[in-house]
């Protein structure tokens, strides 16, 4: 019986160390992946993907998405994008829309997203700088974008500390209300309120190893969820045993008296 208690020992230290062990985080040749599921916006349509190779400063980015507006006077529809960072990290809720038009502008949807940090362009100019400039935004209805670019400190640091966000801009102004379809936009006041409004969005998260994580919420996947239970399964047996144990411990001790 003695011996039975002795082994029972490691076994509640091995659960404990299953239950507590730390997430791991993909790698592809000495980089960080890290992956966004871009989600519409303001009636927006079309839905995407975003994965991020960051090795140092060097980031390589391979995005898809598609369904949002096609054209615009007479021409691709420019969807500017960016990584935007530096606020709570996250994608506003219908509830930014201050001014009750029904839809979340870009500088509405600012406290939860931030500042544009680097500009996702298909060519030249990466910096905010660029961040309406259309000539360098991927055009039309969907896009397939891969490309290897620098990242400033200022962006690295907001996609370490989880507060890096994927935005696309650019509605399709026949979905919006009549009061938004006569607005001018909030950053180019040439242009509509359409054009510059995000369309997409989703947060930019570390990829936990074994593949990228599609949903929108907690970072956990079934797999994760069912290594929690098998833990914590493996505790309660373990927290049974050694009550067990020691109750015929007690039961020993007594037969001994």
């Amino acid at each position: 019986m003695r011996k039975s208690r002795l082994l029972l020992a490691p076994l509640a230290v091995a659960a404990i160390g299953v239950a507590l062990a730390p997430m791991t985080f993909a790698q592809a040749g000495g980089a960080t992946m890290y992956s966004a599921t871009l989600s519409p916006l303001n009636h927006a349509s079309g839905s995407g993907t975003l994965t991020m190779a960051l090795n140092g400063s060097s980031a390589n980015v391979t995005e898809h998405w598609s369904g949002l507006a096609s054209t615009f006077s007479g021409a691709p529809y420019p969807h500017v994008q960016h990584i935007h960072g530096g606020a709570m990290g996250t994608c506003p809720t219908a509830s930014a829309d201050k001014n009750g038009d029904g839809v979340v502008s870009t500088t509405e949807g600012a406290p939860s997203y931030g500042g544009i940090v680097t500009t996702l362009s298909v060519k030249g100019d990466t910096s905010p700088a660029a961040g309406t400039n259309i000539k360098i935004a991927p055009g039309g209805s969907s896009t397939d974008y891969s490309r290897t670019i620098t990242l400033d400190s200022a962006t690295v640091k907001a996609i370490k500390a989880g507060s890096a966000v994927i935005v696309v801009h650019g509605l399709d102004p026949t979905t919006l209300s009549k009061k938004a379809q006569g607005e001018k936009s909030d950053l180019v006041p040439s242009l509509p309120l359409a054009a510059t409004s995000p369309a997409l969005c989703g947060a930019l998260s570390a990829m936990p190893s074994g593949g990228p994580q599609t949903g929108t919420g907690s970072t956990a996947g079934p797999e994760d969820l069912g290594l929690f239970a098998a833990g914590g399964g493996l505790l309660a047996l373990a927290a049974g045993g050694i009550v067990v144990a020691r109750r015929r411990s007690c039961v020993d001790a007594g037969s001994e008296g």
